[in-house]
Order: C-alpha cells, then structure tokens, then sequence
C-alpha cells in the first residue's frame, strides 16, 4: 500500500476531490478545476495513482452528439481507505469535509 506521507500536495487534493465523490465517476477536467491542479500535473498524476491500484479508470460514451468520449476516474477501496487516512493526517478542511461527506 502506498504511505500518505509519500503523496505531493496534488495527489492528496486529488484524493480529496475522489472522495468527496462519493463512489461517482469524475472526469479530469473536473478534478482539475475542483482540485486546482492543472492538467499538465493532473493526467500524469492519475495514471501513477491507477497503477498503484488507487483509482479504476474507464471511457465513458458522450451524452450529446459530437463530442469524443472522456477518461473517468474513481478511487477503489484501497484509494478509499486512503483517501481518508491522509484526510485525517493533515486535518486540511478541505480534506476533512471530503472525509466527513463519505461518513
């Protein structure tokens, strides 16, 4: 399991915004915006986080027509559980709200 102490401030803003989720799928733009991250940082950070088993990744079909499919991320139990043990560590309140908003 990855340690909460070796996560950048992005990756934990990130988890932060995958948990106050609540299990939903998000998209990266998404995650940037809400996370302030830019996207540069972001789609590296999220094919590290999937790889080390933290996030489940699928392409979601457009809703309207024209438009290309999107990449949607969401956090597995592992990326749950830690999730709310970084949440906790660093008593952020963005991080805490997120936490508190699973409970």
């Amino acid at each position: 399991m990855v340690r909460s102490r070796a996560l950048s401030p992005h990756a934990r803003m990130v988890l932060a915004v995958l948990l106050a989720a609540r299990g939903t799928w998000s998209h990266g733009y998404e995650l940037a915006r809400l996370a302030g991250v830019k996207s540069g940082t972001l789609y590296p950070l999220l094919i590290r986080l999937e790889a080390q088993g933290l996030l489940e990744a699928e392409w979601q079909q457009p809703t309207e027509r024209g438009r290309p499919p999107r990449h949607a991320y969401r956090l597995t139990a592992q990326g749950i559980e830690l999730a709310r043990t970084t949440a906790a560590e660093a008593g952020e309140p963005r991080a805490a709200s997120a936490r508190q908003a699973t409970t």
